[in-house]
């Protein structure tokens, strides 16, 4: 029995609606609703170098959606057995990706600002920061 878990169930391409009219541009995200978590946590990334990686970690409990809300920037999700890249470049997608994923945020274009929702408030202790260690537990090793 081939246990690998599927990457595209590990992650999800969010659109949300644009409300804008005349006066301009107004998307919409609401916990538990638009965002498949209730919000615990906000951050956002800026200034980074298109030659920067952020992130560089799994989560055991926590959730993300990731949203680039101006600028581009790009994500490799990894699941232990297969990876994905997702480019987000419109500032009404999101990127909701679920716990026990290895993420990264690269290629990040100059007026990048990244917004982070998170399901949990920072924990260091749920974060796997080493890769290894990350498919060892992925695959059941001690």
């Amino acid at each position: 029995m081939d246990n690998r878990a599927d990457i595209k169930k590990q992650y999800k391409v969010l659109e949300f609606d644009d409300f804008g009219d005349e006066r301009g541009n107004l998307v919409v995200a609401e916990g538990g609703i638009d965002i498949p978590f209730e919000i615990k946590r906000v951050f956002y990334m800026y200034g980074s170098d298109s030659d920067i990686v952020r992130g560089q970690h799994a989560n055991r409990r926590t959730e993300f959606v990731l949203i680039n809300v101006s600028g581009s920037s790009k994500v490799k999700v990894d699941n232990g057995f297969e990876t994905d890249i997702i480019e987000l470049n419109k500032p009404r997608m999101g990127l909701y990706i679920t716990t026990m994923v290895w993420k990264d945020m690269y290629d990040f274009s100059s007026d990048s600002v990244l917004l982070v929702l998170a399901s949990e408030h920072y924990d260091a202790e749920e974060y796997i920061r080493d890769y290894t260690a990350f498919i060892e537990e992925i695959h059941g090793g001690a």
